[in-house]
């Protein structure tokens, strides 16, 4: 039996949960009992959603549910659930869309105010103790709420999340809009990785010298400034300037994922060296930093000791100290030493040139600091595309190895996640969460698409997950198979990372290709949201070498448009155009002239 007036998270698989066991505030997890509660004794629920490495989340753990007050507020008035946005991805969607419905923006933590039956009232985002940033006190949005849900409890209306209406482009004005992005970018910038994946694909198709200036500006930005860990090699999740000087400092799974995929592309279809080494750097962060056991952890977070981005700066003293004279005089050709975050140095690059020894040198102070946070959560989904992208590194750098250890990942993953026909969310600890969700099901199938290509062995496994995939399309794609919450549209917003329902298609239609079937072909939607799904459509009329051989060859040797289909003969179908060639010899000779 639950004890709803005590703190329950200590116990929780969330790392983010158990940060907020010692709070005073009776925080429950989401779970059908304490649903139960709230309805049997008509008690308003405070959902709060967040994840382990959110530097808001620390911020109002700290304040408004560290103090004594607003605690015995809450737990006298309201059933307080916290919730994991990592594990829990429908309910998160589920009341973004409610803030961003109601309130025009969201982010986290994402406070959201729902009466017994689960029907959301109102939702905000980061709320302080006293009066600051034009919000009242906490304690007096509380009474309001209550005294708002006394009042009009029994009229509030249900609330369910419209599928985002999708409008469709054309190739020529996706370009265009992708080109201004790319020149015009205002604001916060997220690593673009869905456009530039389209975009380096479209470009080994139809070369384009401005594209190509705007592609390696763009790229060049990202691995040179602030958003890039210069030592380690890892990125940062996001930059709060235009010009990508001070980032946000948590570094999550999937962006090193991502990144690492684009990086190696970029190297395959822009022949610049220094893509490669970037990728390298990227693997070397992932193994050092994000790896356990086979798989890799969610994230890290942002602070350390409470100060966001500590472990990751430097003063000009530290520097003099560990560098010789000369070190430092060469280190400062390529960096800027300007103190540039609150009175420290965050490492910028004045050009995109490496110092492998010194880097390396200053990389083994900073690791006898103290470290971020680390969440150790294994969430299938973010390690299906770290799977794809050691994948894609592995064939574009000429690395077997990072061959083997996607396909190593991809055997773990079903090994842990995989139980009698269900592919499940996350584990932490050996602790399997058992909610179904359509990102994973989707990664998943798209990794093992991508190991077909390698083998031809994943056959069976591929129709296994395709199945089940397709089980997720109900008059449209679902996110979620939660016995304990409602079942909600899917998501298709591919930034900054793919979204669950471009997987899902990009996934069946890899199948479709790979199987020779038969498949509609895809038209393309709106630039920037929606271009890992335009990526696919790009596929799918006929801008790819569908490549038939019997035998293994070499990816060096291959466009990057290429997806290989295990045959009898060598064929290439390329833009409604089919070859036959009688000999690897032959069918190599044919590419290279072109």
């Amino acid at each position: 039996m639950i004890d709803i007036e005590r703190n329950n998270l200590g116990a929780s698989t969330s790392p983010y949960l158990r940060q907020h066991a010692d709070n005073p505030v009776h925080w429950q997890e989401w779970t059908p009992k304490v649903l139960e509660y709230a309805r049997e004794h008509n008690k308003p629920l405070l959902v709060s959603v967040g994840y382990a490495t959110c530097h808001w989340c620390h911020v109002m753990a700290q304040e408004a549910f560290s103090d004594d007050q607003i605690a015995s507020y809450l737990n006298s008035n309201f059933v307080n659930i916290k919730v994991d946005r990592e594990q829990r991805p429908d309910i998160d969607n589920y009341l973004m869309s409610y803030i961003q419905a109601t309130g025009g923006h969201g982010g986290w933590p994402l406070n959201a105010f729902l009466t017994p039956e689960q029907k959301p009232f109102f939702a905000a985002t980061y709320l302080p103790v006293k009066a600051k940033f034009n919000l009242p006190p906490l304690l007096t949005i509380l009474q309001r709420l209550i005294g708002h849900f006394k009042e009009h409890g029994k009229d509030i209306p249900d609330y369910y999340p419209q599928a985002f209406q999708q409008q469709a482009s054309s190739e020529k004005e996706i370009i265009a809009n992708l080109k201004r992005h790319l020149s015009h970018s205002q604001g916060a910038q997220f690593p673009a990785h869905s456009s530039l994946l389209f975009l380096l694909s479209y470009f080994e198709t139809y070369p384009d010298i401005e594209l190509k200036k705007l592609l390696q500006i763009w790229l060049d930005n990202m691995a040179q400034k602030g958003l890039h860990d210069h030592l380690q090699g890892g990125f940062y999740r996001y930059c709060v300037d235009d010009k990508w000087t001070i980032p946000h400092f948590e570094k999550m799974l999937y962006d090193q994922a991502m990144h690492l995929w684009v990086y190696s592309l970029a190297y395959k279809v822009l022949k610049i060296e220094n893509y490669k080494t970037i990728a390298k750097k990227i693997v070397n962060c992932l193994e050092q930093s994000f790896e356990g056991d086979g798989l890799y952890y969610s994230a890290h977070d942002a602070d350390t000791d409470h100060q966001e981005g500590m472990t990751y700066l430097w003063t000009n003293d530290e520097l003099k100290t560990v560098l010789t004279q000369e070190e430092l005089a060469d280190f400062s050709r390529i960096y800027e030493l300007q103190e540039n975050f609150e009175g420290k140095i965050h490492l910028l690059k004045k050009q995109n040139n490496f110092l492998s020894e010194i880097e390396n040198k200053l990389l083994q102070v900073r690791k006898k600091r103290q470290q971020p946070f680390l969440d150790n959560k294994l969430l299938t989904s973010w390690n299906a595309l770290t799977g794809i992208a050691l994948l894609q590194a592995g064939r574009w750098l000429g690395e077997e190895k990072l061959i083997l250890k996607a396909a190593t990942l991809f055997e773990h993953l079903l090994a842990r996640h995989y139980k009698k026909g269900k592919l499940f969310h996350s584990s932490n600890e050996g602790i399997l969460q058992k909610n179904e969700f359509l990102e994973d099901h989707a990664a998943v199938l798209l990794l093992a698409t991508y190991l077909q290509e390698e083998t031809g062995n994943y056959r069976e496994q591929i129709i296994k997950l395709r199945d089940s995939l397709k089980g997720f399309n109900q008059d449209g794609w679902k996110s979620n198979r939660s016995e304990d919450f409602i079942t909600i549209p899917a998501d298709s917003f591919d930034h900054p990372s793919p979204s669950s329902v471009s997987m899902a298609e990009a996934a069946l239609l890899r199948t479709a290709l790979l199987l020779e079937e038969d498949y509609t072909p895809r038209e393309y939607r709106q630039p920037f949201i929606n271009d890992f799904h335009n990526l696919m459509a790009f596929v799918s009329q006929d801008n790819w070498h569908i490549i038939h051989s019997p035998i293994k060859i070499d990816s060096q040797k291959l466009p990057a448009n290429s997806l290989i289909i295990k045959s009898s003969h060598f064929q290439d179908c390329f833009q409604g155009t089919c070859r036959e060639f009688s000999s690897l010899e032959d069918f190599l000779t044919a590419k290279s002239a072109k």
